[in-house]
């Protein structure tokens, strides 16, 4: 599979970045986004068993891309300056796993992330993008999101990072991007 990972002109940082930074960054993932839906629709066509699949933004198609993606997760071992870092910014003492996800990972969940987003977006007209600047501390601050799921927005990319962790420790499966759907829809105010 031939696959470019995404490339941010940011550091990603989001409570440390500026308004207009974040709103920079905002423009760019909108504007990125087509561009890779293609590279994702691309790199799933060309691994073996899944050449037919289609991006139609259906909930169908996310079967056949969870089981995709759960197959692509890799780790790479985390350096001892990571593992540091982690147990200084933690409140309280944690076991820090000694993995981490692979860059192509990442890219890959920002990638199947913005792909579940128009899924949402082309089943329920009545979502729509935002951008949190309430509170830093907000796990969602800066970043794109969601809206119209009750009082409870929806960050693609973090939700796709948080499946990948899940497919790399076995708690989560190729079905579980479908569940997930599922899940949201349902918050869905009818």
């Amino acid at each position: 599979m031939t696959y470019a990972t995404i490339q941010p002109p940011f550091t990603l940082k989001f409570r440390e970045m500026s308004k207009k930074e974040l709103r920079d960054y905002f423009a760019w993932f909108q504007n990125i986004l087509p561009e890779r839906l293609d590279e994702l629709r691309n790199a799933v066509q060309q691994t073996q068993g899944f050449e037919s699949w289609q991006a139609d933004f259906t909930a169908a198609s996310l079967d056949p891309l969870g089981n995709w993606l759960a197959a692509q997760v890799e780790s790479r071992p985390r350096t001892d300056d990571e593992i540091q870092e982690i147990k200084a910014h933690s409140s309280f003492p944690i076991e820090v796993p000694e993995e981490e996800l692979s860059n192509q990972t990442f890219s890959l969940a920002i990638d199947v992330g913005m792909y579940l987003s128009m899924v949402f977006l082309t089943n329920y007209p009545s979502l729509r993008w935002d951008q949190r600047f309430g509170n830093k501390k907000d796990a969602d601050y800066g970043q794109p999101v969601l809206v119209g799921f009750g009082s409870v927005p929806f960050n693609p990319v973090w939700m796709l990072v948080t499946l990948a962790y899940g497919v790399l420790s076995k708690r989560k499966t190729g079905k579980s991007l479908r569940d997930l759907y599922e899940i949201w829809v349902k918050m869905i105010p009818t």
